[in-house]
């Protein structure tokens, strides 16, 4: 039981991260250049591999579409844990998978992130690992 509280509460706070960037790529500013000639610049200019975008339109759909990746994976993870937890734990394929993807984003959050998100990546990470722990325990 502790597994799947430790685990549920991992894809939880990925949910919660991913939908709150989801919310900030929409709505506010919080997402955007602070200054807004960038913004401008970044509205006008198009990148390299196609001038069907601009590099805002690119910006703001990068930043969606990550949401929507941390989303997935506290939705699944968290269904599984919450539902089908003896197959959930049962799969060393999905356990690899999702402490593959968890390791990425600290590394990934470390490198190019600010301190919020990386710490709630690394405590996604935590329970994670400690589900795994504990269930191997038990």
């Amino acid at each position: 039981m502790a597994s799947q509280i430790l685990m549920a509460c991992s894809a939880a706070i990925l949910l919660a991260l991913g939908s709150l960037h989801l919310f900030y790529t929409f709505y506010g500013s919080k997402l955007t250049p602070r200054d807004p000639a960038l913004q401008a610049e970044m509205a006008r200019v198009a990148p390299i591999i196609s001038r069907e975008t601009t590099m805002w339109k690119a910006w703001v759909g990068f930043n969606a579409s990550h949401s929507f990746g941390a989303m997935l994976f506290g939705l699944v993870y968290g269904q599984l844990a919450i539902v089908h937890s003896d197959w959930l734990f049962g799969s060393p394929y999905l356990l690899t998978v999702g402490l593959v993807i968890l390791g990425g984003l600290l590394a990934v959050g470390k490198a190019y992130w600010f301190s919020i998100p990386f710490r709630g990546i690394a405590l996604s990470f935590a329970c994670y690992v400690a589900a795994l722990v504990t269930r191997a325990w038990s």
